[in-house]
């Protein structure tokens, strides 16, 4: 990687002169996170030169913006869309070092306060309803999620059979759905995942969507009966259960775990950086801070700790992986942590090709797909290579909508289209298992 230069310019001069011009401002009142975002913009932004991106970097360190898109500063760099969260107390001089320094930027959301707020189930009735009428064009909280299991462990005992693989750093049960026709013959297995980043409240939306798909047309759809009848599903709706329920209670835009760090007073390691494959290297980051922070050791989450040992466990069996996030629009497989082609890159180039076309098919919308490292970015210790690593052939990364307009706040109004084409890929991807490809 090249390394950059540091210019001297009234760019990075103008930057400390910013800082001390920074008026701290108080937060508001409001029952929805206390009002903290009152204020705050995201801003795209792509920089022209290496001096620009150089500038960006500066300005992620120097007033604490979070990065929507890419997850981690080492990744911008000249031509990289960047997606920056600024806060209410720096967006104007920031807004205003943009222009000084004639850095081209485009404001995506104006005040992120009342996006939230025109958008937010919280606090309402809306989706406090009895589990009959369960509505899945809302955003759900964990607890709501985890009563959804058992109501559904009780009510549909012939496809759902729910299990704990253990428990969170907060103590938390980790909840698995395993779905599937009851059989004595040996049967293949899909491993889902949503939600291994907190804010991307659309994963967990899916695999609830996914659920309910399966359940409802098992008997009317020859496809969902073949898949369910030749095999087992294992679904988790929320892997990061105390970051999610952080999210929903204290901050909107939290990634990370909760585990506590000895070294720092930050909380939390990415738990799509913290698994042993190429651990902590490009692409994640050693600063317990940062979000994309590898965590103090392989494995070192216990919620990664208990999915890693349940994958172990059942590999012989488990030939897909799947794992849900947002936001860009794409279809990932591996590999994650280096430029190569996988052994069996027809068959997986294969399934993908197929997947994003029935995607596409449903609302015209594209995806982009690939390996990681090339489509997205190089990133060490993601949970698709370890799977890949540890003999399960297929394993993909789903990016959901949107490419940035939205971002994490995808209105609840594009749950629906965005389940809708995601199921259409998903049964693809499953079909393809079934035939000869190995």
């Amino acid at each position: 990687m090249k390394l950059l230069r540091k210019p001297r310019s009234r760019t990075a001069a103008f930057l400390p002169l910013c800082w001390l011009l920074l008026k701290i401002l108080q937060p508001g009142h409001s029952h929805l996170y206390n009002n903290r975002y009152a204020g705050d913009k995201v801003v795209r932004v792509i920089p022209k030169t290496e001096e620009e991106a150089y500038a960006l970097k500066k300005t992620y360190h120097q007033f604490k913006v979070d990065l929507w898109q890419p997850s981690s500063i080492s990744y911008i760099s000249e031509g990289t869309v960047t997606d920056v969260h600024i806060p209410r107390n720096a967006s104007q001089v920031l807004l205003t070092f943009f222009q000084e320094a004639n850095i081209q930027y485009k404001i995506l959301i104006e005040d992120l306060q009342k996006v939230l707020e025109n958008d937010s189930t919280m606090g309402t009735q809306r989706n406090r309803r009895s589990l009959s009428e369960y509505n899945y064009e809302v955003y759900h909280s964990l607890e709501e999620i985890q009563s959804w299991m058992h109501h559904l462990n009780k009510t549909h005992s012939g496809l759902i059979q729910m299990f704990s693989i253990g428990r969170s750093y907060e103590g938390r049960s980790l909840l698995i759905l395993k779905m599937g026709r009851k059989s004595r013959a040996y049967k293949r297995a899909v491993w889902i995942d949503c939600g291994i980043h907190a804010r991307e409240w659309i994963g967990p939306a899916f695999c609830q969507w996914f659920v309910k798909e399966a359940l409802l047309t098992y008997r009317s759809d020859p496809v969902m009966r073949k898949m369910l009848n030749h095999l087992d599903f294992y679904i988790m709706p929320v892997f990061n259960v105390d970051g999610y329920h952080f999210s929903w209670t204290h901050d909107r835009f939290w990634r990370k775990t909760r585990s506590k760090n000895s070294r720092s007073r930050c909380r939390g390691a990415d738990a799509n950086r913290n698994w042993k494959v190429k651990w902590c290297d490009e692409g994640a980051s050693v600063h317990p801070c940062d979000d994309t922070y590898c965590g103090p050791f392989p494995e070192s989450e216990p919620e990664v700790k208990a999915v890693a040992n349940f994958l172990r466990k059942h590999r012989k069996h488990i030939r897909a992986y799947l794992s849900f996030h947002a936001y860009a629009q794409m279809l990932l497989y591996p590999y994650s942590y280096k430029y190569a082609t996988i052994p069996n890159f027809s068959c997986v180039e294969s399934a993908a090709y197929k997947a994003v076309k029935a995607l596409r098919s449903v609302h015209g919308v594209r995806y982009r797909y690939g390996p990681a490292s090339s489509t997205l970015y190089v990133s060490s210790g993601s949970s698709m290579d370890w799977a890949y690593k540890n003999g399960i052939p297929y394993a993909f990364a789903f990016e959901l909508r949107d490419t940035g307009h939205f971002g994490f706040l995808l209105p609840e109004i594009l749950i629906r289209p965005t389940c809708t084409e995601t199921m259409l890929a998903v049964k693809n991807i499953t079909m393809h298992l079934l035939k000869k490809c190995p």
